[in-house]
């Protein structure tokens, strides 16, 4: 079990509760049913990550356009990194190939569950 700050459950709730319209589209349209596990909103050490699957050790984190800042940059690859030292896959996906490329996204992420699977 990854360990989390317990404020963050909270908050976590209110991002379910919230999602954008992108979080919407890939949670129903394909994460919510998928044939393993997914959680939303899920925190895991100071952070709060998009998607996460347990079973594949990945986490799908949606980006926007605040996510091209320099320090939004920065602070992306130090959450990257860090979820790199549990062992944990991070794909990012921006939110226009949700829009215009959703089949190549769902395609993508089975690709890289199957991957982590398969080698696990």
């Amino acid at each position: 079990m990854l360990k989390y700050k317990s404020e963050n459950k909270k908050f976590a709730r209110n991002l379910r509760k919230n999602s954008t319209p992108w979080e919407r589209k890939l949670w129903y349209l394909f994460l919510k049913d998928y044939k393993i596990r997914f959680n939303r909103q899920k925190p895991i050490g100071n952070y709060i990550v998009d998607f996460y699957c347990s079973k594949a050790g990945i986490i799908i984190e949606l980006d926007g356009s605040q996510h091209y800042s320099d320090r939004q940059i920065i602070y992306d690859k130090e959450r990257t990194d860090y979820f790199k030292s549990l062992n944990l896959k991070v794909i990012r996906i921006i939110n226009s190939d949700i829009d215009f490329k959703f089949r190549e996204v769902c395609n993508y992420i089975e690709n890289e569950i199957n991957k982590r699977i398969d080698k696990n």
